[in-house]
């Protein structure tokens, strides 16, 4: 979201470099006046936010709850191999003191 929109109020910048544009984020929708000689914000404006409706809401809420679930799916097959490669690596320690022991 890195583009953001540039509105140019009486003409281009080449001919008036004095004007105040604005630039509004897609992704916020935060609307920011710059001053291009001065080169500082002028005035910021919070972006107004599209309201969904509830069926987008659970929408969105069940794919979160499926990316958890998958996640903790996953980590947990990790951790039983990481366990698994322990106890291997554990029982091939002990027989090797045990073939020391009795040499």
């Amino acid at each position: 979201m890195n583009r953001f929109l540039l509105h140019y109020p009486f003409g281009t910048m080449a001919k008036e470099k004095s004007k105040i544009f604005q630039i509004q984020c897609p992704g916020c929708h935060k609307v920011l006046w710059i001053d291009p000689v001065m080169q500082q914000v002028i005035r910021t404006e919070t972006g107004k936010r599209k309201k969904g409706s509830l069926d987008e809401l659970l929408v969105q809420e069940k794919k979160k709850r499926e990316g958890f679930e998958r996640k903790f799916e996953a980590t947990s097959e990790l951790q039983k191999e990481r366990k698994e490669k322990a106890r291997e690596i554990f029982e091939k320690a002990l027989s090797n003191i045990d073939e020391k022991d009795s040499e």
